[in-house]
């Protein structure tokens, strides 16, 4: 019986893995009903690494090349099964194979809105997005932390691991790189390396190596990038708040219009027209006393004075509630709000 046993296993000559196809980052030699022989060859082609594992237990780690298995070549192994002089062959032992070929292009984004301390906002919550590479560097601690005795190891089923430690490390990236959001959206590359550079150690407790990290965007919510976009209104008149007000009543008259004419007909037609003109006339008055020089603007003041411009009460009532809403956000101050609304107030007298 015993003579039928070794009749009908085969002896292994070449030990070599050549891949299929992409996406496996582990793969297991199979053994089952073989054994190997003393000076048989083991093949490492590049991007390529083995190693052997006597029961359960790790022990040599090849690196590409091709090995002819005798004493001197499997010296762990050698000591772990007790050969003292003599190769006993053939023998059996698990031979795995991994790719150090960079698996390209794996996504990582924020589902949600994440919170950052920013030195010009003060928090903002922010969304971000990109792609990353990696590669197995070292294939002894990640088959004893990740991979294991499995046939084969996909990066799919590493992927999500691998994405939660990318959001898990953006606060910190962000924070250690000190840029202001500003500066850091402008600055897609130097984000990308901090972001890097925090994953690194993270990566390397599980025997791999990130690569070529890309931040491709980086952006804030709808509604909070609605506010940005009035602050840096306001920075473009120079925080004139006469200015910033001219524009913005600008940009209300043909809204305000349309609105108004909205009910259709001759009608409608005539509320919008009439709601395009006042607004118009506001719109005229605060331009005429934003371009004024200093000596002009007080024969201006003087000759309205004189003569003071009807203002609708409706027309301060709209502009007054686009000043709250200014002042609920955060752009406008409690004192700015109340120096304008007395303003508007005194054209009503």
């Amino acid at each position: 019986m015993a003579l039928m046993d070794f009749i009908k296993k085969q002896f292994i000559d070449i030990i070599q893995w050549t891949e299929e196809g992409d996406g496996t980052l582990a793969w297991r030699f199979p053994m089952r009903d073989m054994e190997i022989q003393n000076g048989g060859t083991l093949v490492v082609r590049e991007s390529q690494m083995a190693i052997f594992v006597n029961e359960g237990q790790v022990a040599d780690v090849f690196t590409p090349g091709t090995y002819k298995l005798t004493t001197q070549t499997l010296p762990v192994l050698t000591y772990l099964k007790n050969w003292d002089k003599l190769f006993e062959s053939p023998f059996k032992s698990d031979v795995y194979f991994f790719s150090t070929r960079q698996q390209i292009d794996q996504k990582w984004g924020t589902p949600q809105p994440i919170t950052i301390r920013d030195k010009d906002f003060g928090a903002v919550r922010l969304r971000a997005f990109g792609n990353y590479a990696f590669r197995v560097a070292d294939p002894k601690l990640f088959h004893t932390e990740i991979s294991g005795t499995r046939e084969s190891y996909p990066v799919a089923d590493v992927e999500g691991q691998l994405r939660g430690l990318v959001l898990q490390n953006i606060s910190n990236a962000i924070a250690g790189s000190g840029l202001p959001f500003l500066d850091l959206a402008a600055n897609q590359v130097m984000f990308a390396d901090a972001l890097t550079k925090e994953l690194a150690p993270v990566f390397a407790k599980i025997g791999l190596l990130i690569e070529n990290l890309t931040v491709q965007n980086v952006s804030l919510p709808e509604e909070l990038q609605k506010i940005l976009d009035q602050k840096i209104g306001m920075g473009m008149v120079g925080n004139d708040m006469g200015k910033f007000m001219q524009y913005q009543t600008a940009q209300a008259i043909p809204k305000f219009a349309e609105g108004a004419g909205g009910g259709g007909g001759i009608a409608g037609d005539a509320m919008g027209l009439g709601a395009g003109v006042a607004l118009g006339q506001v719109l005229a008055q605060n331009l005429q006393q934003g371009l004024q020089t200093p000596a002009a603007s007080g024969a201006a003041a003087a000759a309205q004075a004189a003569a003071p411009l009807g203002v609708k009460p409706e027309d301060v009532m709209a502009t007054l509630e686009k000043l709250g809403e200014l002042k609920s956000k955060g752009i406008l101050t409690q004192e700015e709000f109340d120096a304008k609304k007395a303003e508007l107030l005194k054209k009503l007298v």
